[in-house]
């Protein structure tokens, strides 16, 4: 617990139940949002409403921001009202929102030359993982600071994750959205498949929820970047195989797949280069190749 409040900037959708969270943890909060009502159920439950983000930073040596996305960083630190020009030296300051990595790396350089810490750390979870204090955590920067903020992350989340050095938090944040945003447009892909060629996407998903397609995206991913492709349960033959029969589906039945399209491609790279009778993860080696 620490004795000094602690500034939390951008209480919106998700910044509000996080604030609410380090609240009900018993910590000291200032809040300030641009939007007055958001504060109002913070400050019913005891936060202290500031008036701006020089407020925030003249009076509160740990500085928490929500955000929408690098633009408004990049304003809230080194804008005129902003931290860099307000707050003291020693200033931790705590970036949930998602940022680009090379932009959490350029910001933690800026602060560090006037004496601030910056730490990159988006979350993960959403909304009502947000609501229930159980996000994912990922946070790049040094570890004296991580340490030092762990009740704060501890508060929000139950999955923290100290990433190393500035910027891998905005980092591994990408990465994950990457493989979340890509999988989910896969899924919508094949309901619109099953749709476009005739069958019910409703049943479709309900096989799919039993099937491999529910245990696939993740299952055995350890496997990939050991390079462990070895006696594979399907080949990277047949999973092109099929997948150009997934295809074709599409072509007849006059529906786009960019996606499934994208990962022939992939298969049709290692095929070529000779991995055809090793598990489709092999795919990875032709990445790491070029």
């Amino acid at each position: 617990m620490f004795n000094e409040p602690l500034g939390f900037i951008g209480v919106g959708n998700i910044g509000n139940p996080m604030a609410l969270n380090l609240i009900r943890a018993g910590h000291k909060v200032h809040v300030f949002d641009l939007e007055e009502a958001r504060m109002a159920n913070l400050i019913e439950l005891g936060a202290n409403p500031l008036e701006s983000v020089s407020d925030i930073a003249k009076n509160c040596p740990i500085i928490i921001t929500s955000l929408p996305g690098p633009k408004e960083i990049n304003e809230v630190i080194t804008g005129s009202d902003g931290i860099l020009e307000n707050a003291a030296p020693e200033t931790i300051h705590i970036d949930l929102s998602t940022n680009l990595p090379s932009e959490a790396v350029r910001l933690a350089k800026v602060c560090e030359a006037v004496g601030i810490t910056l730490l990159d750390a988006p979350v993960s979870g959403g909304v009502p993982r947000a609501i229930d204090g159980t996000l994912a955590v990922m946070v790049g920067g040094p570890q004296v600071a991580y340490e030092k903020c762990y009740p704060i992350f501890e508060a929000i989340g139950d999955h923290i994750f100290h990433m190393g050095d500035s910027g891998n938090g905005a980092l591994v944040k990408l990465i994950n959205n990457l493989v979340s945003i890509s999988a989910r447009q896969t899924v919508v892909e094949a309901l619109a498949l099953a749709n476009g060629a005739g069958l019910d996407p409703a049943r479709a998903l309900e096989v799919m929820q039993t099937g491999s397609a529910n245990r696939q995206i993740l299952g055995g991913a350890e496997k990939i970047f050991k390079e462990d492709y070895d006696n594979p349960t399907f080949a990277l033959r047949l999973a092109r195989k099929d997948l150009g029969l997934a295809l074709q589906v599409g072509i007849e039945s006059e529906i786009p797949t960019p996606m499934a399209s994208s990962a022939y491609e992939n298969l049709t790279r290692a095929l070529t280069d000779g991995y055809g009778d090793s598990s489709s993860d092999s795919a990875f080696s032709i990445y790491k190749k070029n």
